[in-house]
């Protein structure tokens, strides 16, 4: 299993470049970034009573993984998520290709189609229409990531013979791994994506449901992912891990049903407060392995 680390990257919190320099020196193999564009006033937030401030002060993710790239030689630079209904797949598609380019193929795509309603309207997408938008941009964008003419037909998508370039690095385009929980998101995964990034709940709640997944469904839901990624004639997906600490029980346990990747978070406040956490999460990978 590899281990890979996951932060919110703001301005209140360590630069997300001088943060990529101690990830690939500690020995991770990833480095994930966030995202929201922003956060509407009027945001019902289900996880705490008001808007944390990490979430309303992102920095934009991928010009903090092109930092990154840019003082880094080896680690994996990838979104944890990217939005996917924020963005147009035509702009979306050359910056995640620039990204590939410029790190030599180092990018990944993790995406979901969100889960704040007044933010998804700001971005002109109804939110009953989330999951089929992401549908389509996905589709349309590796349609311009592999074609040299390239034109995508959809409900909510339209993109008429095309050139684009550069292409990504990595063939056919950089792996999509999908975010997401509930009843249809292992179908999503194997439709859309090469592997899932689910964020692990060890204390389940029903206020949880359809945001988080209970830890105690990973094995039937790792033997659904690959059982339906082999009768579509898929390759194997992968299974990326979030909220869940380095303690040898739970990575026994991800190792047990084949998890890929544990990403590890760091406090988005406070710069010491990120960089001792990243030193911890080292020592605890290191006397793991």
């Amino acid at each position: 299993m590899k281990f890979g680390i996951s932060y919110f990257a703001t301005h209140m919190g360590a630069d997300p470049a001088e943060l990529a320099i101690d990830i690939e020196r500690l020995g991770f193999e990833s480095y994930f970034v966030s995202e929201h564009s922003h956060i509407p006033v009027d945001t019902d937030f289900p996880l705490a009573d008001e808007v944390p401030m990490p979430y309303r002060s992102m920095f934009d993710p991928f010009l903090s993984l092109a930092a990154a790239a840019a003082v880094t030689k080896r680690i994996k630079l990838g979104t944890a998520i990217c939005i996917i209904p924020q963005h147009d797949p035509v702009n979306l598609a050359k910056t995640i290709s620039t990204l590939d380019q410029i790190s030599n193929g180092r990018a990944i795509l993790g995406i979901g189609a969100g889960w704040n309603p007044p933010e998804m309207e700001n971005h002109r997408v109804a939110f009953a229409d989330r999951f089929r938008i992401t549908r389509e941009r996905i589709e349309a964008m590796k349609e311009l990531w592999t074609k040299e003419e390239a034109e995508y037909a959809g409900k909510l998508v339209n993109i008429t013979r095309s050139w684009q370039w550069p292409k990504p690095v990595q063939q056919p385009y950089p792996p999509i791994l999908v975010a997401g929980s509930g009843a249809n998101i292992i179908k999503r995964c194997v439709d859309l994506g090469d592997g899932w990034m689910p964020v692990f709940a060890i204390q389940w709640h029903e206020s949880l449901r359809n945001k988080q997944t209970p830890l105690d469904d990973l094995p039937e839901m790792a033997a659904e992912l690959r059982r339906r990624a082999e009768e579509a004639g898929k390759p194997r997906p992968t299974i990326t891990a979030m909220g869940l600490p380095p303690t040898p029980e739970y990575m026994d346990l991800l190792e047990e049903h084949g998890v890929d990747r544990l990403m590890l978070g760091l406090p988005p406040e406070g710069k010491e407060l990120a960089f001792e956490t990243l030193e911890s999460h080292a020592q605890a990978v290191s006397a793991y392995l």
